[in-house]
């Protein structure tokens, strides 16, 4: 998994023309014999993950101190 921030000079989201836009890369590596039907499936599947659908939509963070 890679990260970077990309210029958003372009994109229609960019709500200044210097903003960045947060880009990830993710690359699966699927071993054993697969054919493309299971490998697509799989690729579909990883697309469904609770991780993915959060960074895809927008995020909400709130933070609060904890007592002791």
């Amino acid at each position: 998994l890679d990260h970077e921030k990309n210029h958003a000079s372009d994109s229609e989201h960019a709500e200044k023309p210097d903003s960045k836009i947060d880009h990830f890369n993710r690359i699966l590596y699927l071993r054993g014999e697969l054919d493309e039907t299971q490998r697509l499936r799989l690729l579909e599947i990883a697309n469904k993950c609770p991780v993915h659908r959060t960074l895809h939509n927008p995020v909400e963070i709130h933070t609060n101190l904890g007592e002791e």
